[in-house]
């Protein structure tokens, strides 16, 4: 009895084993397939129309319910999905992203430029200022009573300071320096610096040419001063005078004319 018992429970068993069978829906499958990547198709919706639109199926499925669900591609990745206009959309955006960008880039690289061209603080960098100002302007930057004085004999130095030639020069000096530095420190357009550079520099030569002269005047003068003393005290001979010597005169006064 055991025996039979066991038995009968294996068949029970083995028959709900097969009873266990994969339902496979054919338009599930359709469907689901039709709602991500397979190609739309509405031929591939069941249940069908059937022969003159009569099976009852159709109607109770489609026909009642949704007749145009099964005509509509509802696909996120077909030509109008939802996920293409998405993704359409993105790409849109990014691209007037990068042309932003684009366009800042272009606006900060001009600013920076515009900023180095016309910051003061920057001006020491120009190359122009480098390789030919900097060196003409030397001078004036670094003047000081050795620069100006130590060269020149004692006499003539002491003959500008009491005639005031001296501190007039120096004042000059001092202008066109804080003229110079202005220029320098400003903030103003390249062009407009160098143009400053070009007038500061023409009227220091000028005034150094000033002062040149004034220094060459104040050595001939302590001369000329010299030598009258001297023929008042009669200690310097005046030397004998013959119509000679105001040929030889005339003659040296041509060779170092440069004419």
């Amino acid at each position: 009895m055991k025996k039979i018992f066991v038995l009968i429970a294996g068949l029970l068993f083995a028959a709900r084993l097969f009873a266990q069978t994969i339902v496979r829906d054919k338009a599930t499958e359709n469907q689901s397939q039709r709602m991500v990547y397979a190609q739309w198709n509405q031929n591939d919706f069941y249940p069908k129309a059937g022969f003159l639109d009569l099976n009852p199926y159709y109607w109770l499925v489609w026909g009642f319910f949704d007749p145009n669900y099964h005509k509509t591609d509802l696909r996120p990745l077909s030509a109008t999905g939802p996920q293409t206009q998405r993704l359409a959309l993105v790409a849109t955006l990014n691209n007037t992203d990068n042309h932003y960008k684009l366009q800042s880039d272009t606006a900060r690289t001009t600013a920076l430029s515009n900023m180095a061209n016309q910051s003061g603080l920057l001006s020491d960098a120009d190359p122009l200022w480098l390789l030919y100002y900097k060196q003409q302007f030397q001078p004036l930057l670094n003047y000081s009573a050795v620069t100006l004085l130590g060269p020149l004999p004692p006499n003539v130095s002491a003959q500008l300071v009491s005639q005031g030639f001296y501190s007039w020069y120096t004042g000059q000096l001092a202008s066109l320096k804080e003229r110079l530095n202005g220029a320098r420190t400003a903030d103003q357009d390249r062009g407009s610096r160098i143009m400053a550079y070009y007038r500061l520099l023409e009227e220091y030569q000028r005034l150094s040419g000033v002062w040149n002269i004034r220094v060459l005047a104040a050595a001939k003068d302590i001369q000329m001063t010299s030598q009258q003393q001297q023929l008042k005290a009669g200690s310097l001979s005046p030397g004998i005078w013959t119509p000679q010597s105001d040929i030889q005169i005339a003659n040296k006064v041509l060779i170092h004319a440069g004419y």
